[in-house]
Parts: C-alpha cells; sequence; structure tokens
C-alpha cells in the first residue's frame, strides 16, 4: 500500500512539476500592455491577408448567421406584434 502511494505522489509531482514549467515558459517581458503579452510564433507574417494564414471563408456559409439573425428578428417581430394586440405571448410563430 506504502509503495503505491508512494508512486501516486511522484507521478503528481512530476505532472505539477511540468504544468508549472509551462507556465512559466514565457516571462512577459514583450508584452505590449499590461496583459497584452501575445506574440506571434517566429515566422507568422505580419499581415494574414493572401498568406496561408487567411482562412479564406467563404461569403454564402458567412452569410448564413446574418440569414438566421434576420429570420430570428423577424420572426421576434411577429410575436411581439401579436402581444401587443392580444396580450399574449406565443412562442411558436407558426401558431400565429
Amino acid at each position: 500500500m506504502k509503495i503505491k502511494a508512494l508512486v501516486t505522489l511522484a507521478a503528481s509531482a512530476a505532472i505539477l512539476a511540468a504544468g508549472a514549467g509551462m507556465a512559466a515558459a514565457y516571462d512577459g517581458t514583450n508584452c505590449k500592455a499590461p496583459g497584452n503579452c501575445w506574440e506571434p510564433k517566429p515566422g507568422y507574417p505580419d499581415k494574414v491577408a493572401g498568406s496561408k494564414y487567411d482562412p479564406k471563408h467563404d461569403p454564402k456559409e458567412l452569410a448564413k448567421q446574418q440569414d438566421a439573425l434576420d429570420a430570428q428578428a423577424a420572426r421576434n417581430a411577429k410575436r411581439a406584434e401579436h402581444f401587443k394586440k392580444t396580450g399574449n405571448w406565443v412562442y411558436d410563430v407558426s401558431k400565429l
């Protein structure tokens, strides 16, 4: 039983030491402002557009979120209009 506890304690100490090593790897000497210490990796371009890091998002995919928000706003407007007329809030717009 004591050997098992000793092995568990040693493993825990090793994990904590590894975590402390990662946390202490950056000393924050190149901070632009307090708390703003992000730095790009070496070789990362100053301008992302046109580089291999440019995500090149599809405009159709980006428009999906705005379409969903527009539809949500339209449904909420219908709900609000119905509520003003009747005083009854209905979540399911198909029941209006």
